[in-house]
């Protein structure tokens, strides 16, 4: 019986120790860019699971998020555009050191499924669909939105497009029938109800963005941050990536 103790004890210890312990758990706060939440939506449960720790996220456009980080809001870990993420390290608000490339993430367009398929093989049919849609959903402060209002610029339809313009994230509102068309990442339409993707932008007018991740220089959960980054760049993680239509950076 003592034998059969002492092995049941060493064999509890031996499950505890592979287990993540609650007082090595913690809550990190993660600010993401919109372009990767549906890959969040799967890989943030994962890490839950596999790290013990919790994760609290806050989804939104990159510009956006940048700002409330530049405010001086408390977070962890980010995922955002390169410039802005370079532009944050030069402040002094991420750790340099931190800083590794997760996805790169291409322009498309959102149509309503069953209607029929926009033209935007080329330069010019992309601004003939444009012009001929009742209505184009963005956003407008973010990077995809930013990049389109100069697209309009190039292409000389400014002011066509201004009473076309919907604010907020492109597939959802053609998702919820409040835009004919939207334009934003790719990885922002898959997957959406009722909405699929035309293509990517033609390559003369197409944005490709770096989202690297960083950890904050103040960060209160560092350890978990940095178990969170190597996560997002593991080849679990890079199946996911591009099944949601986005390229993994590394």
């Amino acid at each position: 019986m003592k034998t059969y103790s002492r092995l049941a004890v060493a064999a509890g210890l031996t499950v505890m120790l592979t287990l993540p312990r609650s007082a090595d758990a913690a809550e990190v706060t993660a600010l993401i860019s919109n372009a990767l939440a549906s890959v969040m939506e799967e890989l943030g449960p994962q890490f839950e699971k596999t790290s013990g720790h919790k994760l609290k996220m806050t989804l939104g456009s990159t510009n956006p998020l940048k700002a409330r980080i530049e405010k001086g809001e408390a977070f962890d870990f980010t995922v955002l555009g390169a410039a802005a993420i370079d532009d944050l390290i030069k402040q002094g608000r991420l750790a340099a050191g931190s800083r590794a490339d997760i996805a790169r993430s291409g322009m498309g367009v959102a149509f309503r499924a069953g209607a029929p398929k926009p033209d935007i093989a080329t330069t010019e049919a992309f601004k003939r669909t444009l012009l001929n849609a009742k209505s184009v959903g963005y956003t407008p402060d973010g990077l995809s939105g930013t990049h389109l209002q100069v697209v309009f610029e190039r292409l000389g339809i400014t002011e066509a497009m201004k009473p076309k313009a919907r604010s907020g994230r492109g597939a959802e509102l053609v998702s919820a029938g409040e835009a004919e068309l939207g334009v934003t990442q790719m990885s922002e339409i898959l997957g959406v109800p009722r909405v699929e993707l035309a293509g990517p932008l033609p390559p003369e007018v197409q944005l490709y963005t770096i989202f690297p991740g960083a950890i904050s220089s103040t960060a209160k959960e560092r350890d978990a941050a940095n178990a969170l980054m190597k996560f997002l760049v593991s080849p679990d993680a890079a199946r996911v990536l591009k099944a949601k239509g986005l390229d993994p950076a590394g």
